[in-house]
């Protein structure tokens, strides 16, 4: 997926725009994943991150959710690193 927003149609018939934070393959499982956000905030004030499985071979790659605990580890240790690295590169900077 090269592009870095998409557009899906909600249950209620609403479009929502997502902006693509990364994807990446796993070793582990022979998946792509796409991690990705509408910008919204949870009610502690955290920006809403959503994760799925996509084919990136496939021109509009239909998105599947993640059912294996195996493969939401993956993901939140991927998100953690991330925002560690971001936490130290901030902290840097100050």
């Amino acid at each position: 997926m090269e592009q870095n927003s998409f557009t899906i149609i909600n249950e209620e018939g609403k479009e929502v725009k997502y902006d693509v934070l990364f994807t990446f393959q796993s070793e582990e499982t022979n998946k792509d994943y796409i991690v990705y956000t509408d910008n919204t905030k949870d009610e502690e004030g955290n920006v809403q991150v959503y994760a799925s499985i996509y084919h990136p071979e496939e021109e509009h790659s239909k998105l599947e959710a993640i059912e294996t605990d195996q493969e939401w580890k993956i993901i939140d240790t991927i998100l953690k690193t991330i925002q560690d690295e971001l936490k130290n590169n901030q902290d840097e900077q100050n």
